[in-house]
């Protein structure tokens, strides 16, 4: 029984996805922090890109954002959008492939997910329930 390749690339990303996703970290990184995007909001903040995700076929990518403090988050993506055309030709330039991937902004929630976790392993009840063991 084989598994097509379609559900088998959806369940995980491939090795390729993974590097070239790496890549387009790594740029759009060096671009925030070397401030090339020239914009007042995005220069007002401190932006971490923890992941990028891509699609199969490499042309959209997903770009998740976080910013210190979590300050103005929906700005930046805002800003960072207006800026896309410019930004998706610097990552083109630097990440060799057929197509520009089309880039997508998302606030990155997997911070907060784990906070929420962490706070429910240290409640009352939780503990209570490991204490009987």
């Amino acid at each position: 029984m084989t598994r097509s390749k379609k559900t088998a690339s959806a369940a995980a990303p491939t090795q390729r996805m993974l590097r070239v996703g790496e890549l387009i970290r790594h740029k759009l990184a060096e671009m925030l922090s070397r401030s090339e995007v020239q914009d007042d909001v995005i220069a007002g903040h401190v932006i971490t890109v923890p992941q990028v995700r891509l699609s199969p076929d490499l042309k959209l990518a997903t770009v998740y954002i976080v910013t210190l403090g979590d300050s103005g988050t929906d700005e930046v993506i805002a800003a960072l959008n207006r800026n896309k055309k410019y930004i998706r030709g610097e990552v083109a330039r630097s990440v060799n492939l057929k197509f520009a991937p089309d880039l997508r902004f998302r606030r990155d929630e997997t911070f907060e997910e784990a906070c929420r976790i962490d706070a429910l392993l240290a409640s009352q009840k939780v503990r209570q329930d490991v204490d009987k063991d």
